[in-house]
C-alpha cells in the first residue's frame, strides 16, 4: 500500500514483504472454500478422491449464492435482456464467474500437489457443463455470445482478456470467504 492506504498496482505493499495479488488472494479463498465443501460432504471427501462429479456438485451448490437472473423457458421474459418487471425465475452464478472460478481452482489444484493428468477441474465434463451454462444463460437472457476471432498474426495464448458483456467474474461472492 502507498501512504494513502491504497494498494499499489504491482500488488506490493510498499514495505517489507510483498502482499499477494488480488488473483492470488481470490485463488486461495476459492481453494479454501472448495476444501470446506469437500469436508462438509457426507462422508467427507479427501482431495485424492475428488472427481469432476464433486466439482459439478460444487458449482451447482454455488448457484444458491448467485446474483444473475436466469429466466426459465416458461417465463414471459425469457429471452429478454432487460425485462420490464420482476419475475420468480431463479438467481444463478453467472457463466463468467464460474469460468473464472474454474480457472483459479484448476491452477490451485496443481499448486497444491495435484497432478495435471488427474485435475478434476480440467476434465471434459467441466468444460461441457460450463458450455451448457453459457448457452442456457445466453438464451434465457437474450444475449448472444459470439466467439472472438483472433487477430491475424496473433500469437498463441489462451484467450486471456476476452470478456463477455456480462462477465462479472471480478465480483465473485462465495461463501466461507
Amino acid at each position: 500500500m502507498d501512504s494513502t492506504g491504497r494498494d499499489l498496482p504491482d500488488g506490493s505493499s510498499g514495505g517489507g514483504g510483498a502482499a499477494p495479488s488480488r488473483y492470488e488472494s481470490q485463488k486461495r479463498r476459492d481453494w479454501n472454500t472448495f476444501g470446506q465443501f469437500l469436508r462438509n460432504q457426507r462422508p467427507p471427501v479427501g482431495l485424492s478422491e475428488c472427481s469432476s462429479n464433486h466439482v459439478l456438485d460444487f458449482l451447482r451448490y454455488l448457484d444458491q449464492f448467485g446474483k444473475t437472473k436466469v429466466h426459465l423457458q416458461g417465463c414471459i421474459f425469457y429471452g429478454q435482456p432487460e425485462p420490464p418487471a420482476p419475475c420468480t425465475c431463479p438467481l444463478r452464478q453467472a457463466w463468467g464467474s464460474l469460468d473464472a472460478l474454474i480457472g483459479r481452482l484448476r491452477a490451485a489444484y496443481e499448486e497444491n500437489g495435484g497432478s495435471p493428468e488427474n485435475n478434476p477441474f480440467a476434465s471434459g465434463a467441466i468444460r461441457i457443463y460450463l458450455r451448457e451454462v453459457k448457452d442456457c444463460q445466453a438464451k434465457a437472457r437474450g444475449i448472444p455470445y459470439k466467439k472472438k476471432k483472433k487477430p491475424a498474426g496473433a500469437g498463441g495464448g489462451s484467450g486471456s482478456g476476452s470478456k463477455t458483456p456480462d462477465d462479472d467474474s471480478s465480483s465473485s461472492s462465495m461463501p466461507f470467504s
